[in-house]
């Protein structure tokens, strides 16, 4: 797995329901200070010293809770396909790709493809790379990530409030998969991480 998937493993909550607003904004609140001290003085941060300064605090929309909605995980019937995924340093990344997760947001259907790395056996997590009409301008250009606890459902709760870039858009020695064609949302997603101040 990249290092660019290690920072939000609770990027999106898992299972259905209709979690508390209070207690979603302030979990999302923790996270976030928690992500910034980890960029600022973690030792894994990918962001080197001397650019710390200039590129935090990390930038975001404001919290927006409708960008938060229940997802259903479509499972791929027999052996899981391999996506090879570009990444940022002109190599190859492969996926296999679990399933879909068919959600609703602002009134309209959409689905993402949730992929683990190529001969994972036992899941502990899904890697959902995404962009939107946003990435680009907005947002990081390579687009952003979401990651997922499975479930035994096969429902979740897909909250964009907590995507986040890629380890590459502040450090180019990282190797960041780009999102597959598939996973290009023709919606602006504005909630989550914004592309790095300059």
């Amino acid at each position: 797995m990249v290092a660019a998937l290690a920072l939000v493993s609770a990027a999106c909550t898992s299972g259905p329901g209709a979690p508390d607003q209070g207690a979603q904004l302030k979990q999302l609140a923790d996270r976030r200070a928690a992500t910034e001290r980890f960029m600022r003085e973690g030792q894994d941060s990918p962001i080197p010293p001397d650019k710390r300064d200039k590129l935090l605090p990390l930038q975001y929309f404001e919290p927006d809770l409708s960008y938060s909605t229940a997802a259903q995980l479509d499972l791929t019937e027999g052996k899981r396909p391999v996506a090879a995924m570009p990444t940022s340093t002109g190599s190859v990344a492969r996926y296999e790709r679990v399933g879909d997760l068919r959600f609703t947001l602002k009134g309209q259907q959409y689905s993402l493809g949730a992929f683990v790395p190529e001969g994972t056996q036992r899941i502990s997590e899904l890697f959902v790379p995404f962009a939107d009409e946003t990435s680009g301008k907005d947002t990081y250009a390579a687009g952003r990530y979401l990651n997922l606890e499975p479930t035994s459902t096969g429902l979740y709760q897909i909250d964009f409030n907590y995507a986040y870039n890629p380890y590459c858009a502040y450090n180019k020695e990282y190797e960041c998969p780009y999102p597959p064609p598939g996973n290009r949302l023709k919606v602006p997603i504005r909630a989550g991480e914004k592309v790095p101040v300059s």
